[in-house]
């Protein structure tokens, strides 16, 4: 443990006492500059290093005063070593310390002081400098100065100040500099915790995130099963009954039917084990047969049952899709409408179902909430599910808020013509 706390002190104070290092400039949009007006804030980057000049003037007229003017080595000492301390903290901060409480007792010697250890000038440069060193460091620096301070106070009153008739204003130091740092120390302690729980939560949001799209996948995965499962047991059987079509088949045209079959069949036990690894522990398959766009008007009057103004309009050659976009549109549809419910309570909303050439177009808009119903976020995944699906089927999609404070889903879906690639 002492080893440990000596490679401390070494690490803090010992280490880098002569490395460089320069009080950088505050930003412009720095906290500490929100009290000037905004024109005058790129000319204050200085002020934490006018504020330490200041200081060391401060400290300079506090030892000129101690040797009434005089002139020579003696105020070199006095005033000059005290003052450049002060000012050292500016680029090399823990050399300033050491400087400050080794020169100390030549201060207070030279200028004659009836108290120890510190002279009025050599005892403000030291509080300055252990406020200015602490800012600049961590809450460790800070107590290792405070306990190399206390230990040479300590070793003053007890070796230096007794029996010579000297006062001991080595407690007055201790009080106020222990002050200080722990007013330091906290506002540090509470910044990095601030930064720690800001940094917690930005990588909770990106696990939320990327949580919230694997479980959109899923889903996703998991109703696209009873679709891919219906063509491929329709495969299946076709290849199975296909022989007996045709009389007396060929032996080759038997053998690929059969392959067909057993291809098929490998296939629907693969999807069915990928489909034990996404599926929930409380998962249970759908008994209904997954909707198409077909079930859009039902979706619609239940939706209109819940409180929601709704029209739509389908324009175009109805025609039938794939079951994966006609699925896939139906939970576009329902996600949104569900969003107007929960975001938008009362505002009227519109879907319009486009049949266009080369694929299907979806849009939903909704005004403006309406009446006293209060919206009532969800979690967030609505817009993820949607995206997720139409990035799928390789189509577009747009969303965001409108010019009458509403907001629309815009789709597109491209769809190929059956024969288009023969």
């Amino acid at each position: 443990m002492t080893l440990d706390a000596l490679g401390g002190l070494r690490d803090d104070l010992s280490g880098d006492a002569l490395s460089y290092r320069p009080l950088p400039r505050l930003a412009p949009d720095s906290p500490v500059l929100r009290f000037l007006p905004r024109r005058l804030r790129p000319h204050a980057v200085l002020l934490p290093h006018a504020a330490i000049g200041f200081l060391a003037l401060v400290t300079f007229l506090m030892g000129f005063d101690e040797i009434n003017g005089a002139v020579g080595p003696v105020a070199l000492v006095t005033c000059v070593v005290p003052t450049a301390a002060v000012a050292l903290t500016l680029i090399r901060p823990a050399a300033a310390f050491w400087l400050s409480i080794c020169s100390t007792p030549f201060v207070a010697y030279l200028t004659g002081y009836d108290g120890w250890p510190w002279a009025p000038n050599s005892f403000a440069a030291h509080l300055f400098v252990l406020v200015i060193v602490a800012l600049r460091t961590r809450p460790r620096t800070a107590a290792w100065m405070w306990t190399v301070t206390a230990a040479y106070a300590t070793f003053t009153s007890f070796f230096l100040s007794m029996g010579s008739g000297y006062g001991f204003n080595g407690a007055e130091m201790l009080f106020f500099s222990a002050l200080f740092l722990l007013v330091i120390a906290i506002v540090q302690i509470r910044g990095q915790a601030a930064r720690e729980v800001t940094a917690q939560r930005t990588v909770t949001a990106v696990e939320r995130s990327k949580r919230t799209l694997l479980e959109e996948r899923t889903t996703i995965a998991r109703e696209l099963h009873d679709v891919v499962a219906h063509h491929m047991s329709v495969v299946a059987i076709q290849a199975e009954a296909a022989p007996y079509r045709v009389e007396n088949p060929p032996p080759e045209l038997e053998q690929a039917f059969r392959t067909i079959r057993e291809n098929a069949v490998a296939a629907l036990t693969e999807l069915r084990r990928i489909l034990g690894v996404v599926r929930a522990e409380d998962y249970e398959a759908p008994d209904a047969p997954q909707p198409t766009l077909a079930d859009l008007d039902g979706l619609v009057a239940n939706v209109r049952e819940a409180g929601l103004d709704v029209t739509m309009t389908v324009t175009g050659a109805v025609r039938e899709l794939p079951q994966g976009v006609e699925l896939s549109a139906y939970r576009i549809v329902q996600e949104a409408l569900s969003n107007v419910l929960r975001h938008a309570p009362g505002a009227p909303a519109k879907v319009e179902v486009s049949h266009v050439l080369g694929g299907l177009g979806l849009r939903i808009a909704n005004g403006p909430a309406r009446g006293a119903v209060k919206p009532s976020p969800g979690a967030g995944h609505g817009i993820t599910g949607m995206r997720e699906r139409v990035t799928m089927l390789g189509g577009e999609m747009t969303d965001g808020p409108t010019e009458d404070s509403g907001y629309e889903v815009a789709v597109f879906v491209p769809v190929q013509r059956e024969g288009a690639d023969q």
